[in-house]
């Protein structure tokens, strides 16, 4: 139990974040109830990659079941009752997600697993946060402490100068006297004005010295405040803007912005604690002039932090929820915006409005030059405005928009061989409000990630294709939105397999052989060496430009066409391995000429897009052959379902290598049809070859036979479909 122990150790900021690791998937209280019983169980000893070791990790699965079931039993009393509640939903939850909750327990149980070093990792790194923040509030602290010693020390000065003045004037006065009276008080007032006149310039410049020597404490707090603004902004909140942009195409959720909100608002306070101490000393030097270099490093200090404060206020306005990328017109749409420092300036005292515009991407790139773009726009969007609203409990600023809708879209002229599903635009969400009694007013504009707009459903593939390379290959810091032309082939595997495994909602992604037959098909290549494509470039023309070799679509179209039947119609099909998928013809033939007939595997077609065909060995009366049915698609199976239809095919007996179909493809069946209802036989779709109708099993050899020994060509073969009354 030794990693749970160190993660309840965790304190502030790195507890938040451990927190966040758990979800709806693995819930929190699990790990934490059955904390002994996951750490003493053999999670590593499971290849979850491996479909032949499926078995072990069902079995384990189970017996975790069978723990909640047995904690949920045993809760007692009335806090007991809802817990009982909560495990046995637990339980039964686990049921539906068996592959991510094996993952999850173990990687929570291996300190030297990803979970387990990035606990370690965050923990370091929040650390050294916590540690700067500690520094920079005594820092804080010690010239406060400074700033009111100096106060003291001045109003003590002032209070002598005032005394040396009350001297002057009595001496001053002493003219008016006798001559007798002046020279018997002249001396003692000549001698108390030079004792306080000496103390005076000593005080002057033990003041002086003060001063300085609080301006530089105050450069070393800015200093260390930029230098943890810095790690705050550029690379904890940079790094949350890319994990977003990455789960635009797939990856993980980016997490929560709690921390990150906790983190700003601490530098909030702190700038704005020194700001405030800067301004008193500012009053002070105003109060009591001393001729010195102080009215200039207090004037440096201002805009220093001046500029602390702008930095830290226009960059946590952010995009909490992105907009669609993929934007179609006439179509409602979300977005929504957060200031992360609004809560603790009171923004909300005033709450501000934001205002929503789609730009083209060279309005974008004037932008960010503080080019001259007022009211430009490209496209008009209704319900565009939104007041930002105050949550109390969570201390969120945010503006919600709900309704928006892009009425029209002005394009611009496009360059070359681009298309309209090329063309990028951004959503600028911009505002405006005060903060500290209007001392310092900002403006602030952030945004979206680029769009792609289309005015069709059949555009989306394309215009997912240039979200998918601008969210793969966009570096931080870029102009809008320039990415590179070309990219190394294993980054591009790396971020179709991400896409692949969101859209169909798998753990089963891309194997390395299936990335193989991909290179083969995007480079017209033979090799079956991955190491032949470590080093090649995929260039944006060849992903989605130009068409394959004797094909009249791209690489992206047929990939993208897998996707979409996959996610609609085969998901639990290839969840279960019985998919092979990216195999190409003669591969198959290969695959299925030493296996005994009957034998067959399913493969996505090379040329019919989002496409799935049967290959399978059958005795022809000459001799033994390949054949491949006609590719189903998405249309097929609205009709009859991929399980059905293997049922139907007879002379299907073995799914590659040699798992009989029936125990892979039984579960997905259609129950049987019931009886006449009313005195009505209600018919039933089933699927023919013709060339196959007649085939039999025989039950001596395992090997279809037929009624027709007429010699059919090794083609592709249409299938019919037949109604039948239930028998």
């Amino acid at each position: 139990m030794a990693v749970w122990i160190q993660a309840q150790q965790l304190q502030g900021d790195a507890l938040h974040q451990m927190q966040s690791l758990y979800g709806q998937h693995f819930p929190i209280e699990v790990r934490h109830y059955l904390s002994q019983w996951i750490e003493g169980q053999l999670w590593d000893a499971i290849d979850l990659e491996n479909p032949q070791e499926e078995f072990k990790a069902k079995r384990l699965l189970d017996s975790l079941i069978q723990e909640l079931q047995n904690k949920a039993e045993h809760q007692m009393g009335e806090d007991g009752f809802l817990l009982k509640i909560k495990l046995g939903h637990y339980a039964s939850q686990a049921r539906m997600t068996a592959v991510p909750w094996s993952w999850l327990v173990r990687e929570a149980t291996n300190s030297s697993s990803p979970l387990g070093g990035m606990m370690d990792t965050m923990s370091q790194k929040y650390q050294q946060i916590n540690q700067a923040f500690e520094e920079l509030r005594l820092l804080t602290q010690d010239t406060e402490n400074e700033l009111r010693k100096l106060q003291h020390n001045q109003e003590y000065f002032i209070i002598q100068y005032q005394e040396s003045l009350r001297i002057q004037a009595q001496l001053s006065s002493l003219s008016t006297l006798p001559p007798a009276d002046r020279q018997l008080r002249e001396p003692t007032l000549l001698s108390k004005r030079a004792t306080v006149e000496a103390w005076l310039t000593r005080e002057a410049n033990t003041l002086q010295k003060y001063r300085l020597d609080l301006a530089e404490k105050h450069q070393k707090t800015l200093q260390l405040l930029r230098k943890q603004q810095t790690i705050i902004l550029d690379d904890e909140l940079i790094q949350w803007k890319r994990r977003q942009q990455l789960a635009g195409n797939g990856g993980p959720p980016e997490g929560g912005l709690d921390i990150l909100q906790s983190w700003c608002e601490k530098l909030a306070e702190t700038i704005w604690q020194n700001r405030q101490q800067i301004r008193r000393a500012e009053h002070l030097r105003q109060q009591l002039p001393i001729p010195g270099p102080i009215e200039e490093l207090l004037n440096e200090l201002n805009s220093t932090i001046t500029d602390i404060i702008s930095a830290l206020v226009t960059s946590t306005f952010i995009i909490e929820k992105q907009p669609p990328q993929v934007l179609k017109t006439q179509t409602k749409f979300a977005a929504t915006v957060r200031l992360l420092v609004g809560g603790k300036l009171n923004v909300h005292m005033n709450p501000p409005q934001v205002k929503a515009t789609i730009i083209s991407e060279q309005q974008a790139k004037a932008l960010l030059k503080n080019e001259n773009t007022r009211n430009e726009s490209s496209g008009e969007i209704l319900n565009n405005n939104c007041v930002m609203e105050y949550h109390q409990t969570t201390g969120t600023l945010s503006a919600h928009f709900r309704n928006m809708s892009l009425k029209r879209i002005k394009r611009s002229d496009r360059r070359g061989a681009e298309s309209v599903t090329e063309e990028k635009f951004t959503i600028l969400f911009e505002s405006q409000f005060s903060i500290g009694g209007n001392e310092l007013v900002f403006q602030v504009k952030t945004l979206s990630l680029p769009v792609v707009v289309i005015v069709h459903g059949s555009q989306d593939n394309n215009a997912t294709a240039t979200v998918l390379w601008d969210n793969a290959f966009a570096e931080p810091g870029r102009v809008p939105f320039l990415v590179p032309d070309k990219v190394l082939w294993p980054q591009l595997c790396d971020a179709i397999n991400m896409k692949y495994k969101a859209e169909v909602q798998s753990n089963r992604g891309l194997s390395e052989e299936n990335l193989v037959f991909l290179a083969q098909k995007a480079f017209s290549s033979s090799s079956n060496n991955p190491e032949d494509y470590r080093n090649m470039t995929m260039t944006w023309s060849q992903f989605n430009r130009e068409s394959l070799p004797g094909r009249s679509f791209t690489f992206w179209q047929w990939f993208d066409g897998v996707m979409e039947l996959t996610k609609k119609h085969l998901k639990p099909h290839w969840n279960d391995g019985a998919i092979l998928g990216f195999v190409n013809k003669q591969q198959a033939q290969d695959m299925l000429m030493s296996k005994p007939n009957g034998t067959f595997l399913l493969r996505f077609s090379d040329s019919e897009i989002g496409g799935i065909t049967i290959a399978w060995v059958a005795e022809n009366p000459n001799k033994r052959m390949v054949w491949n049915l006609m590719p189903y698609t998405t249309k097929d199976f609205s009709i009859r379902s991929l399980a059905d239809r293997i049922s139907d095919l007879n002379h299907l007996l073995f799914l590659y290598p040699d798992r009989p179909k029936d125990e892979v493809f039984s579960k997905y069946y259609t129950p049987p049809l019931s009886k006449a209802v009313d005195g009505y036989v209600k018919p039933q779709i089933k699927q023919v070859v013709p060339e196959f109708a007649t085939a039999n099993s025989d039950p001596a050899s395992g090997n279809p036979t037929y009624m027709d020994h007429a010699s059919p060509a090794p083609v592709n073969h249409a299938h019919t479909y037949s109604i039948y009354p239930p028998m």
